[in-house]
């Protein structure tokens, strides 16, 4: 596992060299915001790395439930079982294995390493609304790689953890546009479109830092966004 620091984020990557998959910690006054929870082995990283910071992991928040966001959750859980779960109202279906569509949203089926009925163990503690708060966090609805993916923005300091509504592996694009180098987010999202309407809606908050869950942090990432979303 490699851990980076920016400002008051910290980038836990697993597997780095082969297939990164990032979660992070953010620092709040009372301790730890972990946001995602990586791989199914990916929990003692966690609790190592929150050692090492010297802080308690307060809230696990989850940007979506494919199984590269939620895997060590369950394991996580039960290190931490008084630690909150937050999700988005909508991916909380999700998380249970519900992939069913509402009649408002699009047809196009759900992609990606959705749990299987029953196998996640964890019911999450507070479902969250765009708008919501979480500590320093504010919530932001994301749908596109998935229903009720959520992005969280630092309103101290304007990083902006975005989940899968970007990536930077590969090179830079808006989830759903395919690129070559690293496929592999292109082909879990579930509406492009709705992705490339998310990615303009997070772009409107001129992020400082912009984390995803695949590739390394971009500071300044406005300009690499626009070009994204052809502006």
């Amino acid at each position: 596992m490699r851990m980076i620091k920016q400002r008051n984020l910290y980038q836990l990557t697993f597997l780095p060299s082969v297939f990164p998959v990032n979660c992070y910690f953010v620092e709040e006054e009372d301790g730890l915001t972990l946001i995602d929870a990586a791989l199914p082995n990916s929990a003692d990283g966690i609790a190592a790395a929150a050692r090492k910071v010297e802080k308690a992991i307060r809230r696990i928040v989850l940007t979506h439930a494919h199984s590269d966001h939620i895997g060590a959750l369950d394991k996580l859980k039960q290190m931490f079982p008084d630690v909150p779960v937050y999700i988005s109202r909508r991916d909380a279906r999700l998380l249970t294995g519900d992939c069913t569509l509402d009649p408002s949203e699009p047809s196009t089926p759900i992609r990606g390493g959705v749990p299987k009925p029953h196998t996640i163990k964890t019911t999450p503690d507070v479902l969250l609304d765009d708008g919501s708060r979480v500590g320093s966090l504010l919530a932001i609805w994301t749908p596109g790689h998935t229903p009720g993916s959520m992005s969280f923005l630092d309103t101290r300091t304007q990083c902006l953890i975005a989940g899968d509504a970007f990536q930077t592996r590969g090179g830079f694009a808006v989830t759903g546009q395919l690129r070559p180098l690293f496929p592999f987010p292109a082909m879990a999202t579930w509406n492009k479109e709705l992705g490339m309407e998310s990615a303009r809606k997070i772009r409107e908050y001129q992020p400082e830092l912009l984390a995803v869950g695949l590739g390394n942090m971009i500071a300044q990432p406005v300009e690499l966004m626009d070009r994204a979303l052809g502006l």
